[in-house]
């Protein structure tokens, strides 16, 4: 399963490096396998393969104020560790020493470009996670050799990636028992379009993106919860009502994950996380939509309950709200860039690529530019 582009918007082709298009994309959203191997091919066409390190950690960038360089320190993990668990390197690295699993190196730059983007380091730890003693993942660091046959599974999270997984769970190779998801707030869910559609109707878009939008937003959306409630049963249609105008939060792209409700061994709950045991998950009481102070007549259960875990899935997002998370970049001074961008009241940058303080080291996509998602 892994990774798999979710903007059926932004199709394939403008993933593609413009320098070196790839013709031979097999579906309009392809899977993480050939995204994987199209970038693969690439690094060799340009033969820069020797230039890469993988499985490779930047923790950290000091400026060298005698030398006028950046020392940056590089953590690789150690041989044989690579398959262990985030939980077991660290069990590793208590009992037998930091070395066990990370080596560390420093090189030397006269100049660093950071591109490490904003979606990067995934929210990966709920309250209460350490008691858990079954095995929990995140989307974005998936196992492809996972084993979930036969397993309860709680998958925590209904944005896009989460209506991708959910899905799939239930089917070979995967074959679990159930699986529980827990959401938030519902969505926007509009039914996936086809290539053909996005053709049809792409020559219209600046039009339909403007005045048609305003007056047509109501049909819209009436046809958005048409089409919801077309595809998941009944006791669903409140808790997938959003309270807002659609385009205020992000929209998942529906391509399978409405209709997997109807799944017997799939359940959908607004109950809240309350606390995760060794073998199970403890929800409730209360709920976290819709609000109990503003609907008294809902049927949305709001009692507590055990469910019984033997696996854990968090498609929680990322930490969007810092910058560079989780580097280190002391400059000039020893001042590192994180406290100079709280003292002056948020990350900044001169022309969004440089700060003073920090001599040839640019960045290329922070500060000026919100990429998060809503």
């Amino acid at each position: 399963m892994g990774c798999r582009l979710k903007e059926v918007l932004r199709p394939a082709i403008f993933y593609s490096f413009s320098f070196s298009r790839n013709r031979g994309w097999t579906t309009v959203n392809p899977s993480g396998l050939g995204i994987t191997e199209y970038l693969a091919a690439v690094c060799a066409e340009y033969q820069i393969v020797d230039k890469i390190q993988l499985n490779t950690d930047v923790r950290q960038f000091q400026w060298l104020e005698d030398a006028e360089e950046w020392e940056v320190t590089l953590v690789h993990l150690a041989g044989g560790t690579g398959d262990l668990s985030e939980r077991d390197r660290h069990a590793k690295a208590d009992a037998e020493g930091e070395r066990s699993v990370y080596l560390a190196t420093e090189v030397r730059a006269k100049i660093v470009v950071s591109a490490v983007g904003g979606l990067i380091e995934p929210k990966v730890r709920p309250t209460g996670i350490d008691a858990f003693e079954g095995e929990f993942i995140h989307t974005a660091q998936w196992k492809p050799n996972v084993d979930l046959r036969g397993k309860d599974i709680i998958v925590i999270g209904t944005g896009c990636s989460a209506a991708q997984v959910v899905p799939e769970l239930i089917k070979p190779p995967y074959n679990a028992k159930s699986v529980t998801q827990l959401m938030r707030s519902p969505r926007v869910i509009p039914e996936i379009l086809s290539p053909e559609q996005l053709k049809k109707w792409a020559p219209y878009s600046p039009i339909l993106m403007r005045n048609y939008a305003r007056k047509h937003r109501p049909i819209v959306e009436e046809h958005y919860l048409r089409y919801m409630r077309a595809q998941v049963p009944e006791k669903y249609h409140e808790i997938l009502t959003p309270d807002y105008r659609v385009g205020c939060k992000r929209r998942i792209l529906d391509s399978g994950w409405l209709r997997s409700l109807q799944e017997p061994n799939i359940e959908l709950i607004m109950s809240r996380l309350q606390s995760v045991q060794s073998k199970s998950v403890t929800l409730g009481p209360g709920r976290n939509y819709p609000s109990i102070m503003s609907r008294d007549d809902s049927e949305v259960p709001t009692d507590e309950v055990t469910l019984p875990a033997d696996v854990i899935i968090l498609a929680t997002g990322y930490e969007t709200n810092q910058w560079l998370l989780p580097l280190r970049v002391p400059g000039k001074g020893e001042k590192d860039l994180h406290d100079l961008w709280g003292e002056r009241g948020g990350p900044q940058a001169y022309l969004g690529v440089a700060m003073d303080k920090f001599p040839n080291f640019f960045h290329d996509h922070w500060t000026q530019h919100d990429h998060r998602t809503f």
